[in-house]
């Protein structure tokens, strides 16, 4: 039998807080068992489980790891827009000319998050 990932821990200054932006981000809700200034609050959506844990010491260093974003319904530039208006922060502008590259966000902690083109955008250029 083999292991499957659960969710994906963050850390963070407000766990609450940052749970309900990334709840905005995915269309998803933050768990009804998780309230303002708990200690854990947790994002379940369908394509990952995030878990945000709020510890003492601030963020760093430039994240490990990242979650990469692929907009359901709307394009990359829709999404980077949106995404933006709810209070990310772009980091780094990977897009090209020719449509390909992505965007880098920032959450409102600063964990970093990238922005690819959806599948329609990627199928319309292969």
């Amino acid at each position: 039998m083999t292991s499957l990932v659960r969710h994906v821990t963050v850390d963070s200054a407000d766990a609450y807080a940052l749970a309900s932006f990334w709840a905005e981000v995915l269309g998803a809700s933050v768990s009804e068992e998780d309230e303002p200034g708990a200690a854990e609050a947790l994002v379940e959506s369908a394509g990952a489980a995030l878990l945000f844990v709020t510890v003492p010491e601030g963020k760093t260093v430039k994240n490990r790891v990242h979650l990469d974003l692929q907009p359901q319904d709307r394009t990359r530039e829709e999404e980077v827009e949106r995404l933006l208006g709810i209070g990310a922060v772009l980091v780094d502008d990977r897009r090209r000319p020719d449509g390909t590259g992505w965007a880098v966000l920032a959450d409102p902690e600063g964990n970093e998050f990238c922005v690819e083109r959806s599948a329609a955008e990627r199928a319309a250029t292969a």
